[in-house]
């Protein structure tokens, strides 16, 4: 069966109606080509980038969240991916580029997914209160939404996964869905040395031989609270962490003058895994806006979106050396 043909049976069986005529299909995407890059639905997710941003996170070139926009982060894989390859100084995907990243053959880049009774049966937050103070009563940070969980989980905005998706409540154990496959398997412990790049906002991850692991986009500090300068070292990785905010050390927060105790969950000021440096207070860490990532400021810290920051949290190990470079 056909992914279109598959998800108008889906929203038909929910008695939804049919598909819209302007849905992004799952067909689309996968078989997207370069001489298609500008057909896309107008403020819709652009199928030639949802397929080169799923193909560059195959390779290690995270796009932060795949979005199908041709935006900074997108570009700043683009670039990295024609460094790698030596394909030039550009963060254009011209046809050569795409070619080298696999996209001129269909590529099973968007495949279905049937929910499980876990995905089904997860306790939402109902809301997550900006204030540091509420948070700490919270037993934990939880995702507020199917859509906020299925999306981290797959490395997508939610609206890409609505709009591969229309009118799918996201809550019927065994239901099929369309969502990205970006996701790779990566040699454990295998980084020896990380360079986190002010500059351009880029993590770069080395091997053995300086072979490029992995990059990522990331935020790194700001002008009123500046990140490291120099040599660091990990000095341990903590997963599914809470949040210990004190104002006399990190930075003020709202009213709250006292030391607060944050739950663990994605919804953590830290996200899902924090990666301690040899400076105190000091680390690389997830968030709970990974669509910001690279776009706003941070405390200091170096911020990844949580999947990504997991990721590097597998190819590292006490001991590994992080030099923050101009």
């Amino acid at each position: 069966m056909k992914p279109v043909d598959l998800m108008t049976t889906l929203v038909v069986l929910l008695g939804l109606g049919a598909v819209p005529a302007s849905a992004l299909t799952a067909e689309q995407v996968n078989t997207a080509t370069f001489a298609a890059r500008t057909h896309q639905a107008a403020n819709g997710p652009n199928p030639f980038i949802v397929k080169a941003q799923a193909l560059l996170a195959r390779r290690g070139i995270s796009p932060g969240v795949i979005d199908g926009v041709d935006g900074e982060n997108f570009r700043k894989a683009v670039g990295q991916f024609r460094r790698q390859e030596n394909l030039g100084e550009s963060d254009e995907l011209d046809e050569v580029a795409w070619l080298a990243l696999g996209g001129g053959s269909d590529q099973d880049v968007v495949v279905e997914y049937k929910l499980s009774n876990k995905d089904t049966e997860y306790d939402f937050a109902d809301d997550i209160p900006r204030d540091y103070a509420k948070q700490a009563k919270m037993k934990r940070l939880s995702y507020t939404s199917p859509q906020e969980m299925l999306g981290e989980r797959f490395h997508m905005s939610e609206k890409l996964l609505m709009e591969l998706n229309p009118g799918l409540g996201f809550t019927e154990t065994g239901s099929g869905i369309y969502v990205l496959s970006g996701g790779r398997s990566v040699l454990k412990g295998g980084a020896k040395r990380i360079d986190a790049v002010k500059s351009t906002g880029m993590l770069i991850v080395y091997g053995e031989g300086d072979t490029v692991l992995a990059s990522y986009p990331a935020t790194i500090g700001s002008k009123a609270t500046p990140s490291l300068t120099g040599q660091y070292t990990v000095t341990r990785i903590a997963r599914n962490p809470n949040y210990t905010y004190d104002p006399e050390k990190n930075f003020q927060q709202g009213k709250n003058d006292e030391t607060l105790v944050l739950p663990p969950g994605p919804n953590n000021p830290v996200g899902t895994i924090w990666i301690a440096l040899s400076e105190p207070t000091f680390g690389i860490h997830g968030t709970p806006e990974p669509s910001q990532v690279s776009k706003t400021t941070s405390h200091g810290c170096v911020r990844l979106t949580n999947w990504d920051a997991e990721e590097l949290g597998d190819l590292v190990r006490p001991g590994v050396p992080v030099q923050f470079l101009d």
